[in-house]
């Protein structure tokens, strides 16, 4: 398993480039790391974005620097990893939705509750923000560094699957249907198989 933080010019392309290569990568947190399975790409100009109304101070690490973290709560309870992309002043963000477990099973299981070990574990980001202890600290913190969070380089996945976003019904019915969802092909540790398409 490779130990290397990705590059800051990993991250400096679009959105909808950088979700897809981020499979297989790895999220290293302390005593935990996780492979990334699932993700979903928000564009700039996205209608599902958070940035879609302007910059606010919650949303403001979307523009960038590329690299860093937007960690934002959800429902008031659950803590979501976005990973800033795109140039400086484009707000474009990755969502990791969901992961598979590689070092540090145990404190994941603790951390969500004691659940046996399967992708129910991870299979949600509000499961990966748990799982990673995340803190609303680290939005705005860079990933290419050794830190409290590091993005760090993993193998290519031998396949992608592709399909429509969750939860993002308010947006305009074309983003509302873009297949902006990639997973690893065939793993079990993503969340809504279903609407996934067959492998590429």
């Amino acid at each position: 398993m490779s130990s290397t933080p990705l590059p800051p010019s990993f991250y400096r392309r679009d959105a909808l480039i950088v979700a897809p290569e981020l499979l297989g990568k790895r999220l290293a947190s302390r005593a935990v790391t996780l492979e990334i399975t699932e993700v979903e790409a928000y564009p700039p100009g996205d209608s599902a974005a958070h940035s879609r109304h302007g910059r606010t101070p919650r949303n403001a690490p979307m523009w960038g620097p590329p690299g860093h973290a937007y960690v934002y709560l959800c429902y008031g309870v659950h803590r979501m990893l976005n990973i800033v992309t795109n140039d400086d002043g484009e707000p474009g963000a990755v969502l990791i939705r969901a992961c598979r477990p590689i070092r540090g099973l145990d404190v994941v299981r603790e951390r969500r509750g004691g659940i046996a070990p399967g992708p129910p574990l991870l299979d949600g980001p509000g499961k990966v923000g748990q799982a990673l202890g995340l803190d609303l600290a680290l939005s705005g913190a860079p990933l290419f560094e050794r830190g409290p969070l590091t993005c760090l380089d993993g193998p290519r996945p031998g396949g992608t699957s592709c399909g429509p976003r969750v939860g993002i019904g308010y947006a305009n019915a074309a983003d509302v249907r873009a297949p902006w969802r990639f997973a690893i092909a065939d793993c079990a540790w993503v969340s809504h198989r279903r609407s996934l398409g067959a492998p590429r």
